[in-house]
């Protein structure tokens, strides 16, 4: 796990270091409509004064560098990252090294990936397996954020069983899920303002 310290520390040098990535042209949100963008209206585009609000509630003792908190969720370290310039938010909670990844398991990383991951993902880099969640900054509101970093840590918790983010599982996969629906539900519960 000290391994896993070190890429976190990288991951922030590298964010706040680092120019801007552009944003892609032609990008299109599948998550916007009518209902997503009355309610973007209603709260405004998401702050990372109102990002940093949600993730102390979560918890605590989360640390902050510019755009970029590190905490812990369940006992899972989790990053956020953010970049306002380029419109994106990324969570990342470490799963292994891929280095300690049997063979078969980069098949069933894919199918999760199809299936039961849905929202968040497994990505790797950095010689490391990653629990991850990216969305656009602005068009994210608290409980798409509460949600993705729940199905991110879930990723964690469930590598090796059911690959699953613990939100639904997409019946045309190969996954028969085991969900983990009470994580996502206590973060939507305890990171919302009261």
């Amino acid at each position: 796990m000290a391994r896993l310290d070190i890429v976190f520390a990288f991951i922030t040098l590298l964010v706040l270091s680092g120019p801007a990535q552009a944003q892609s042209e032609g990008a299109v949100d599948p998550n916007t409509g009518a209902e997503k963008e009355a309610e973007q209206q209603a709260s405004g585009p998401m702050t990372l004064e109102r990002l940093d609000a949600m993730i102390r509630r979560v918890d605590e003792g989360a640390e902050r560098q510019g755009n970029v908190w590190q905490f812990k969720v369940e006992g899972v370290s989790v990053s956020v990252i953010t970049d306002p310039n380029a419109d994106r938010m990324r969570i990342l909670a470490g799963v292994i090294e891929v280095d300690k990844l049997q063979p078969d398991s980069l098949m069933r990383l894919l199918q999760a990936n199809f299936d039961t991951a849905l929202d968040a993902r497994y990505a790797i880099a950095q010689n490391i397996l990653w629990g991850t969640f990216i969305h656009p900054l602005g068009a994210l509101d608290d409980a798409e954020f509460l949600s993705g970093l729940g199905q991110a840590v879930n990723l964690v918790f469930t590598f090796g069983t059911s690959y699953s983010s613990g939100l639904f599982s997409f019946g045309g996969g190969d996954s028969n899920a085991i969900l983990r629906r009470e994580l996502i539900d206590r973060l939507l519960e305890d990171g919302q303002p009261t």
